[in-house]
């Protein structure tokens, strides 16, 4: 384990894994809750693998995650530290077959999305009383999402409490995990690091107040005069695609992230991120929590979240292991009781960045953020025309990059 944790480049524990570790090893139940990016993952897979090795091949590992970015993710860590142990990826989005095979190979740990593990509990292709540790990895993102109903059935295949260990991390701890807590877990150990429901003390947080017509003009202004990476949340798959579309023209490398997207092209997404072929990438909430990419400069609420708690999440994907970040958040005045909540939970005022901005109107009237007096801040209105630049250079950029055609298309790939 020392020469995985080497070669992954683990030299010091972080603070939730310092605490977690001896616990798990010790074959207690855990309830762990830290800040996004503080090593949540490495703080039960090491522990874990290092349980099944002394067990041989006398039981496995189930780790259900809500998403298949944040399964990935965790697969992805378990085949880095776990030591030859043998592991299997269970998500939708792809063939069954594939699955299947891993499956019957009996691996030691498996990685899931309860609906794709549901899936395989009804065809038979899967039994689960073999298990001995289960993890239940950002608990309180499954309830959001609907889970509940899929979870019961899973831990209903399970061996009972006194029969397997339980694990349960999260960022934050709602009340209804209070319920699941007593349901599934025996006599837990809590492990709290940080102030429940904090955001990582590296990140730089800022809002613009912009009327919603200028969000677009205001994010193309943005990421002209940003060199780094940028990841932009928006509320809806349908905004998502418009905002990229709009990026594309403009001739950002832009890619988009969303639940109708296949599991090809969100991992082609996601990789292209990574790996420097997209700058920019534009998500919705539900990979929120599975984006584990390093030196995310900026993160931007495009829209202002419903939860304090999807703002932890959203802007803890910067700032990360470490790290420095830029949070900005974009409010119409219509999202004021949002950034008021979130305000109140961060414990003082957003610095306000309106003035200065270089915004454009819904009819393409170039703007320079003019103080509107307002209850609540100032808001930006148009100003004088050719401001933003020439279009025809433009395009004739994006064009040179490959990323439009000749009538200022998108590509199949990003369309």
């Amino acid at each position: 384990m020392r020469a995985a944790l080497a070669a992954a480049g683990y030299n010091t524990p972080t603070p939730i894994q310092a605490r977690t570790i001896e616990v798990v090893l010790a074959g207690r139940d855990v309830i762990g809750t830290a800040q996004t990016g503080t090593g949540k993952t490495a703080a039960f897979l090491v522990p874990l693998v290092e349980r099944l090795r002394a067990n041989g091949a006398g039981g496995a590992a189930l780790i259900l995650s809500p998403t298949r970015e944040l399964a990935e993710q965790t697969h992805r860590w378990a085949e880095r530290l776990g030591c030859g142990l043998r592991s299997a990826l269970v998500v939708g989005g792809v063939a069954f077959s594939p699955q299947t095979r891993a499956l019957r190979n009996r691996p030691a740990i498996i990685v899931a999305t309860p609906g794709r593990l549901v899936d395989h509990l009804e065809r038979g292709t899967l039994a689960l009383g073999h298990v001995r540790i289960f993890v239940l990895d950002e608990a309180d993102r499954m309830l959001d999402m609907g889970f509940k109903p899929q979870l019961d059935r899973i831990v209903r295949q399970l061996p009972p409490p006194a029969a397997r260990q339980t694990l349960l991390f999260s960022a934050t701890m709602a009340p209804e995990l209070t319920k699941l807590v007593s349901t599934h877990a025996r006599d837990p150990v809590r492990i709290d690091v940080g102030r429940p429901a904090a955001v990582a003390q590296r990140v730089a947080h800022d809002v613009y107040l912009v009327e919603a017509a200028h969000k677009t003009p205001l994010l193309l202004s943005l990421a002209e005069q940003s060199q780094g990476t940028m990841l932009v949340f928006a509320r809806t798959k349908h905004r998502t695609d418009r905002i990229a579309r709009s990026l594309g023209n403009a001739g950002h490398a832009v890619q988009r992230l969303h639940a109708d997207r296949s599991q090809s092209q969100r991992r082609e997404a996601l990789d292209g991120f990574r790996g420097g072929r997209y700058r920019i990438l534009i998500a919705t909430d539900i990979a929120a929590r599975g984006i584990d990419v390093a030196g995310i400069q900026r993160v931007i609420n495009y829209d202002l979240p419903h939860t304090v708690e999807d703002y932890i999440h959203r802007v803890g994907r910067t700032a990360r292991a470490g790290a420095t970040g830029h949070a900005s958040s974009f409010a119409a005045p219509e999202e004021r009781a949002q950034l008021h909540a979130i305000e109140r939970h961060l414990g003082r005022p957003l610095p306000r960045q309106a003035n200065g901005a270089v915004q454009t109107s819904a009819t393409g009237v170039p703007t320079r953020a003019k103080e509107k007096s307002d209850a609540q801040g100032t808001f930006a209105t148009p100003l004088r025309p050719g401001a933003l630049g020439n279009r025809a250079r433009h395009r004739r950029t994006r064009a040179g990059r490959g990323l439009v055609d000749d009538r200022g298309r998108l590509p199949r790939a990003i369309a």
